[in-house]
């Protein structure tokens, strides 16, 4: 496939349609820095801040098809990085050229990401030193909307979420402090990762506040941010804020029905924008229609952390990180920028620690969310401005943008914005999108990954497309989990099923439902003599069997339950004989451990394969029986 084909030049970007044509050999690396070239042609969204030359790409990429794709899960991958992240070589400017650097090394995610084969195609336009949420705070323009340029791209990381949905790049790298990896993704139809802290490096990044910034993701599918995650994410020794990856628990993308909680009706703003309030309203019903259980919930300790990043002294952080350039050159740096950033000059060391020791209290209280739900499903902004609307109020109209998303980032949250849909927004030219945002504790990044990617696979029409591309969702394809869950699943058939007596021995150690199923059609169940429990109960028990090629085998109805590893040899130990632990064949063609009956333990047992399942044969039996 030439540069020139209409087929590459159609071809979308996301990971998957382009991995599987590189990969199959219909195009090559050099190809596709030559196409992304010719998608980026002159700018006119104002996306990017430069542009690497097209003889070195395509140096770059003859290279990496002379070493071929082995071992390199993102070969021939075209992807942008925010103009606060180190490429060697290439200026790093943060958005203000007197402050411009040309670092010899790469940033740690960066080089990550060229090792694994992925080309980088150049930087992106941002909000000047990563302070702003809408787009327009850069000498290099104000980044344009991927859907309607009068609107805001978003910010901080404009140019790396629009370059991502007007399918110049793959995927693209941003940084979020206060929501710069989510709202812009909101604004352009896109996916967008905000990680648990430091499990992708910061280092060779500009910092805004080192305790809270993160390097984000922006793709086209949660699958696509769930494979550049995979990559990037790595332990840096360098790094003083970087932490190993912990295993995650409950996986909320296979939970039958997830907790999501939402906000309390009378906490919600969305800046008397009607056609915000119905969105919102439409992503409720989406969430309902995954088999969601919503919990309402008051989020005051929330929006109080919030306030505290703008309003307290974590501004001087953002003062700190620049001081010596904007003290010796205040009039370098973008009039609005300065003006917040030089207000962090003036907070005292006292109020340091009073703010600290207010946001430890609203840690506390915030981590009791956790208790009722699984994650937290919000807004991702109130609403969505135009650039007028935007420089007429810089300060006002960028302070509500952060309305949702400056806390996640105070209380150690990860989060994914993910598309809803469209809305018909006053002023547009066309349909804009809109967005939300799914939230969890630290380390909880792959079950949201796995939540956000069932909740964008259940959209329907216009809004299962890809970006401003107009292209469609590609059909789904497994994707290997980042980091291990921590947990093992268990397949039970009797008493440990939901609301039967020796559920509890799974509740108890911290185990969820993760799905109803049967298993092949080749197994016998029997239920086997009672047995009567210390506490007096006569209990019944089940005894599944595999019988390949018995004419009377059929499907048995059962549980999936899974639970943390470290509980689970406490959980066999407890089961009596004659049953114990072995494989169960699930319907789905997966086998995961489940319970057996030892051999020659089923005489006097009775046969109730019939009945396909211990629930229609206990309904059938003496209600006292157990």
């Amino acid at each position: 496939m030439s540069p020139t084909d209409p087929c590459l030049s159609t071809l979308s970007f996301d990971l998957l349609s382009l991995g599987q044509a590189l990969q199959d050999g219909r195009t090559t690396p050099e190809d596709v820095v030559v196409e992304a070239l010719r998608r980026i042609g002159d700018d006119p969204h104002h996306a990017w801040i430069s542009v690497r030359d097209a003889d070195t790409l395509r140096a770059e990429a003859r290279a990496l098809m002379a070493a071929g794709p082995a071992g390199k899960p993102l070969y021939g991958i075209p992807f942008a990085i925010k103009d606060n992240i180190d490429l060697a070589g290439v200026p790093t400017t943060a958005g203000c050229p007197a402050y411009a650097y040309t670092p010899e090394t790469s940033a740690f995610v960066v080089q990550r990401l060229v090792e694994a084969g992925a080309i980088p195609i150049g930087k992106t336009n941002l909000d000047q030193f990563a302070t702003g949420l809408n787009g327009t705070r850069s000498p290099f323009g104000a980044c344009r909307n991927a859907h309607d340029p009068a609107f805001v791209s978003g910010g901080s990381s404009s140019g790396s979420a629009v370059s991502v949905a007007l399918g110049q790049v793959a995927f693209s790298l941003g940084t979020d402090t206060a929501g710069s990896g989510r709202v812009p993704a909101f604004f352009n139809h896109l996916v967008g990762l905000k990680p648990s802290l430091g499990l992708l490096s910061a280092r060779g990044v500009v910092p805004a506040c080192r305790t809270l910034d993160t390097v984000s993701i922006f793709a086209l599918t949660a699958d696509d941010a769930h494979r550049v995650f995979a990559v990037a994410a790595a332990f840096d020794a360098e790094d003083a804020y970087a932490r190993p990856a912990e295993p995650h628990g409950v996986d909320l993308g296979a939970l039958a029905a997830p907790r999501i909680g939402v906000p309390r009706a009378d906490q919600l703003d969305f800046c008397g924008s009607a056609v915000d309030a119905q969105a919102w309203a439409d992503a409720v019903v989406h969430a309902r229609g995954l088999g969601a259980k919503l919990v309402e919930l008051d989020i005051a300790p929330l929006l109080e952390t919030a306030r505290l990043l703008y309003g307290g002294p974590w501004v001087a952080e953002r003062y700190q990180a620049i001081r010596g350039f904007i003290d010796a050159q205040p009039d370098a740096v973008f009039p609005v920028t300065r003006e917040i950033t030089l207000g962090g000059a003036r907070p005292l060391a006292a109020d340091a620690f009073a703010a600290q020791y207010r946001l430890k209290a609203l840690q506390r209280q915030a981590a009791q969310i956790w208790r009722q739900v699984d994650a937290l499903l919000t807004p991702t902004a109130p609403t969505h401005p135009t650039i007028e609307a935007m420089l007429a109020e810089p300060i006002a109209r960028n302070s509500e943008l952060g309305l949702y998303t400056n806390f996640m980032n105070l209380l150690d949250w990860a989060a994914v914005a993910v598309p809803v849909g469209f809305v018909t927004r006053p002023g547009a030219s066309a349909p804009m999108p809109h967005g939300v945002t799914l939230c969890a504790p630290a380390h909880q990044d792959v079950p949201l990954l796995h939540l956000a990617r069932r909740w964008q696979a259940a959209l329907q029409g216009r809004a299962a497309t890809l970006g401003a591309t107009g292209q469609p969702l590609p059909a789904a394809q497994a994707v290997a989990p980042a980091v291990p869950s921590g947990q093992l699943r268990v397949a039970v058939c009797g008493a440990h099923l939901e609301g039967q007596p020796l559920n509890g021995q799974l509740t108890s150690r911290g185990a969820r439902l993760v799905t109803r199923t049967t298993t092949t059609p080749d197994h016998r169940l029997y239920a086997l003599p009672p047995i009567v429990t210390p506490a007096g109960q006569r209990l019944l028990r089940p005894a599944l069997v595999h019988a390949p090629g018995d004419p009377l085998g059929r499907a048995i109805e059962v549980e999936v339950w899974e639970l943390p590893a470290r509980e689970f040899g406490s959980f066999v130990a407890a089961i009596p004989a004659p049953l114990g632990i072995g494989k169960t064949r699930l319907a789905d063609g997966s086998v995961v451990p489940g319970f057996i009956c030892e051999e020659g333990a089923l005489a006097g047992a009775t046969d109730i394969t019939a009945y396909g399942g211990w629930r229609a044969w206990i309904g059938r039996q003496d209600p006292a029986a157990g």
